[in-house]
């Protein structure tokens, strides 16, 4: 019996019993658990020519002695063996390879394996995400066979190109448009049909980056204008019976009280799960115009399903059988950034402290590839006791490493790719900060500051405006991810403030500090910019 057969029958307590029991584990449990599946892990990845590559012959017998011989890896210790798929050299057999970005320009993609183990733990994460997002304090999970799905998620190879597959073994989702339809689509494409469709014969259930959901949610109403009785009309005869009333009803309400129309006006969502970098900083917005908390969950290619949120919305709770889950504090993350060669120390899930701040480690379990795998985000710990909905320790996302920027959940933006759109640009910039910063809207963007090369000034007349349109050529051709910033979600993801020429140098000599090239913090950022004291009114122009 499926979980769509479950949910007929009302078997709720099966449910939940089947996927969501481990918010009721305690952390002695929850660890026994990791370890037990981590000692399962070394076995068979110290056995592959994967781990010998780090082991050298050493076979650790004991998880601390694992974790002493086995040094933290990025991508980049695992790229010669997986993206030529060497499978004879991993622990497991895969059945499926998924890709995500690497590093825009210089490195494209990553490919990770996930073995038939890895997506059986997939399938029933999934689920207890299934659940969760459609039920409250009863337990009793609404979404049923036959429920309207707007996923507004990546396709295969993706790692959420997986949903709409696991769906289809465990429950008879309608996704707007059908599977087979928007694998032929673009991103783009398949998030306008889906929601056209949807206005035509309703949405249960949204998936969906939080920032497309939200520009998505921002829309909505001029959705229904441009000019356009006829255009209303043409949405109007194409809609369902129980739609076009619904719409009816909502228009008249609408102007009755003076405000635009939202979507919670016309759908009654029993779902909305998103997902996504900046998702804190949408979640009201969407709470409020969908009429529905958003549940927030944590997955990745390399890292499967990581995380959900419960029913308080008060931080997610790790899956206990994705992953083996270690922590490096975050003045152990600026050791590591400021000394390459220097290994952080970890800490494990019952050894956090509320308040505090880290970057996750992983393990793949169930014979994946990755070990002590730092997959560059960063988290917070908002509680180690749980609260009504769990036991466990609840963690919110931050952001990327402070190395990476990444706009929305569709760039990652470095040092080296800065460098590299600015060298193949031509233009004579000297000095560069890049900072991402937030609009008064909480929308994320991408803030450079420059200082121009003086000996270039004479010879040149140069605005913030011409910088910015010159950039983003580049930034657009080493990043196609960057080009749907604007074209998908309406944002403008860079901003550039030409600074004084010598302020680099004065705030060295004076202070004795070298100011991070990424995302230097806010107070030093702030105290830097005290240097650039030449102000004129509008654009800073120099060379004239």
């Amino acid at each position: 019996m499926n979980y769509g057969q479950k949910v007929k029958k009302q078997q709720y307590r099966e449910i939940w019993e089947e996927y969501c029991s481990f918010l009721d584990l305690s952390i002695e449990e929850y660890m026994e658990i990791q370890k037990r599946l981590l000692e399962e892990q070394i076995s068979v990845w110290s056995a592959s020519g994967l781990g010998q590559m780090f082991l050298k012959g050493r076979q650790p017998q004991t998880i601390e002695d694992f974790r002493r011989t086995v040094p933290l890896t990025t991508y980049g210790d695992y790229a010669d063996i997986l993206l030529a798929k060497k499978t004879d050299m991993l622990p497991g057999e895969p059945v499926i390879w998924l890709q995500t970005t690497w590093e825009s320009g210089k490195h494209p993609v990553k490919v990770a394996p996930y073995t038939r183990s890895m997506l059986d733990v997939f399938r029933s994460n999934l689920m207890a995400i299934t659940t969760l997002s459609s039920s409250n304090e009863t337990k009793k999970a609404r979404l049923k066979n036959g429920d309207k799905v707007l996923f507004g998620l990546a396709p295969l190879p993706f790692v959420t190109g997986l949903f709409p597959v696991v769906f289809e073994e465990k429950i008879d989702f309608k996704f707007l448009p059908p599977v087979k339809e928007a694998h032929s689509m673009s991103f783009g494409e398949r998030n306008k049909k889906g929601f056209s469709l949807g206005m035509q014969k309703g949405i249960d259930l949204f998936f969906g980056l939080s920032s497309v959901a939200f520009y998505i949610t921002e829309n909505f109403a001029s959705s229904f204008q441009g000019g356009a009785s006829g255009g209303m009309l043409k949405k109007a005869v194409k809609m369902k019976p129980l739609m076009l009333y619904r719409f009816l009803k909502a228009k008249y309400q609408c102007a009755k009280e003076g405000r635009d129309i939202e979507p919670r006006d016309l759908f009654s969502l029993k779902s909305l799960v998103c997902a996504g970098t900046d998702t804190a900083s949408y979640k009201d917005a969407l709470r409020e115009a969908w009429g529905i908390d958003p549940l927030e969950i944590f997955a990745g290619t390399e890292v499967s399903i990581v995380g959900t949120e419960t029913h308080s919305r008060n931080g997610m709770v790790f899956f206990p059988d994705s992953c083996f889950y270690e922590f490096i504090p975050e003045d152990e993350v600026y050791k590591s950034m400021d000394d390459p060669s220097y290994q952080p120390l970890t800490i494990l899930m019952d050894e956090l402290v509320a308040n505090q701040n880290y970057e996750l480690v992983v393990t793949v379990l169930k014979g994946g590839a990755f070990a002590r795998y730092r997959i560059g985000d960063m988290f917070r710990c908002v509680s180690t006791g749980g609260d009504k909905s769990t036991n466990l320790p609840q963690l919110v996302f931050l952001d990327r490493v402070p190395w990476v920027i990444d706009i929305a959940g569709f760039t990652r933006i470095t040092e080296n790719s800065i460098e590299d759109v600015i060298r193949l640009s031509g233009l004579s910039i000297k000095h560069w900060i890049a900072k991402k910063e937030y609009d008064t809207k909480r929308r994320p963007y991408l803030h450079i500051y420059v200082e121009l090369n003086p000996a270039d000034l004479g010879r040149m007349a140069v605005s913030t405006q011409i910088l910015k349109e010159h950039l983003e050529v580049y930034f657009t051709f080493f990043d196609t991810d960057y080009r749907d910033l604007k074209k998908m979600l309406g944002i403008e993801p860079l901003q550039i403030t030409v600074l004084k020429c010598g302020t680099m140098e004065q705030y060295q000599e004076l202070t004795g500090k070298k100011l991070r090239r990424v995302n230097p913090s806010s107070f030093e950022l702030s105290e830097f910019l005290k240097f650039d004291t030449y102000q004129i009114n509008g654009d800073r122009r120099y060379g004239r």
